[in-house]
């Protein structure tokens, strides 16, 4: 079975093609011939994840997983939210991102936080949605050279930050490994196959 995971990030599919079951073939969208960006213009991550995937369901009639993320904490009513990416402006440059997240928490005591991954299978135009969250705390300045985004001021523990650890720890726990474990269990149980 073909399945198309909305990324243009061939070593994405291929990180995860392997989890996958064996008559199942994972194609990123430059495979299909799609270039530019996916529309999100929701104000939740749900929202964003079904509308990337059943746009691509729409257009080219195949499977499609969409993900969606965003980092929540809790002293900014939830910012940046559903804007994580380009928090700071369209450039969407984790070093700015991240500055704005440090300026905007100045003073602040409560530093609580979640990552929230929604990742949206749809098929045959029928969508199921997985989530996975990861709690931790907004840091005061960023530390380590692992992993990307704002995993350099997302702490997991006291001073140990998500760019501490390495990618096999990271995988053990992270938000959007949940949300895959879920999904890729759902796929092996019910157990969807195109005869």
């Amino acid at each position: 079975m073909k399945c198309v995971l909305a990324t243009g990030n061939a070593n994405k599919v291929r990180e995860m093609m392997p989890l996958f079951p064996e008559n199942w073939e994972l194609v990123s969208l430059r495979d299909i011939g799609f270039s530019g960006d996916l529309q999100e213009d929701h104000q939740l991550i749900e929202d964003n994840s079904l509308q990337k995937a059943m746009f691509i369901w729409k257009k080219y009639g195949l499977p499609c997983i969409a993900e969606d993320t965003g980092l929540f904490v809790e002293i900014l009513n939830g910012e940046p939210g559903v804007h994580s990416a380009h928090y700071a402006g369209p450039s969407r440059s984790s070093t700015d991102n991240i500055a704005l997240l440090l300026k905007k928490m100045q003073g602040k005591e409560n530093r609580k936080a979640a990552f929230r991954t929604v990742m949206t299978f749809v098929d045959k135009g029928v969508a199921y949605q997985f989530e996975g969250s990861l709690q931790g705390a907004i840091s005061n300045k960023p530390s380590g050279d692992g992993g990307f985004g704002y995993d350099p001021v997302f702490e997991i523990k006291d001073g140990v930050t998500l760019a501490m650890i390495s990618s096999e720890e990271k995988q053990k726990i992270s938000h959007r490994s949940q949300a895959l474990n879920k999904l890729l269990a759902f796929i092996f149980d019910v157990n969807i196959n195109r005869i």
